[in-house]
């Protein structure tokens, strides 16, 4: 009997299907391609940190997008219970992308600029706010700046792709036309109009919110509705704490963003919340006790409206 084992060829497939030189798992995520895609210009240990949790982040901002996306399509089909487990999904996105901030916390201004003095003489300034998939995701969220446009007139695609989600209705407009089919009375103005404008909150809107919120066993599922939008607005503004607080951690008061010191250009930044009226509606939503110390005057008026 030849009991020799034979041995497969390092090029032969070992799957059916599986090019030669790959696993079914290798192929399937590409991940030789995603292991080529760091090119580090520094001698700094920290800087391949930095490159792979900025791309994570790249990839977690797609991730969104697509979900939100399919929300819309859910909204607009009115299949509310499938637009909530979308967006929930988009509220567990939030998690692993707010955790990338960890990778570099360890970081110094010494660390920093040992990178960032050979980043810039090779690639020039930037900032993650104006990459195109985290401007898009902004657009969807609803806030719309056409400003920023200018910055992508380099990349005539990318140009083309934002200006659409620029001009297009983001996810609060279809939720607000969601409520509005479902009898609340959203306005035209705001239903009608041009989504490339910033939006104004509208009193009309935060009634609505409140409306919803009235009954706890009335309007369950836009409740649900309303409350993951508000946790896509907490872990939205979450990531935006947390790159302020990495550029006061390893940047400080020095010039940064287009000519404008770093701290100062992302501070208003922090102002942008989604979805305005559900967060405004809060202060008169709910019938507080008379003997409750936030019960004035000025509450109790805008809850009987």
């Amino acid at each position: 009997m030849n009991d020799t084992v034979k041995t497969a060829s390092p090029t032969s497939p070992t799957t059916a299907g599986t090019p030669a030189g790959h696993t079914p798992y290798s192929d399937w995520l590409q991940t030789d391609v995603l292991h080529s895609l760091q090119h580090p210009v520094s001698d700094h240990p920290g800087e391949h940190a930095w490159i792979v949790s900025a791309q994570v982040s790249e990839l977690y901002w797609m991730l969104i997008i697509k979900e939100i996306h399919a929300a819309q399509a859910q909204l607009r089909a009115d299949d509310l219970a499938g637009a909530c487990r979308t967006l929930r999904r988009v509220v567990a996105h939030h998690e692993p992308l707010n955790a990338t901030w960890r990778s570099i916390a360890w970081m110094t201004p010494v660390d920093l600029l040992a990178i960032l003095s050979c980043v810039g003489p090779k690639y020039g300034k930037d900032t993650a706010l104006q990459g195109w998939t985290y401007r898009q995701m902004v657009y969807l969220l609803g806030i719309k700046q056409g400003e920023h446009l200018q910055h992508f007139l380099p990349q005539p695609q990318r140009w083309e792709q934002l200006s659409k989600a620029l001009a297009e209705p983001s996810l609060y407009d279809d939720v607000l036309a969601h409520l509005g089919r479902k009898g609340f009375a959203v306005p035209a103005v705001v239903l009608d109009r041009d989504f490339s404008v910033p939006y104004t909150p509208d009193q009309a809107v935060e009634n609505a919110w409140r409306d919803v919120y009235a009954d706890p066993d009335e309007h369950r599922e836009l409740q649900q509705l309303g409350e993951t939008l508000a946790d896509i607005a907490e872990g939205f503004s979450a990531w935006k704490h947390l790159h302020l607080m990495a550029t006061r951690r390893t940047f400080g008061a020095r010039p940064a963003y287009f000519g404008t010191e770093g701290i100062a250009w992302l501070l208003p930044t922090m102002n942008e919340i989604p979805f305005p009226e559900l967060w405004s509606a809060r202060g008169f939503i709910g019938d507080p006790p008379a003997v409750c110390p936030h019960a004035r005057g000025q509450g109790n008026a805008r809850a009987a409206e």
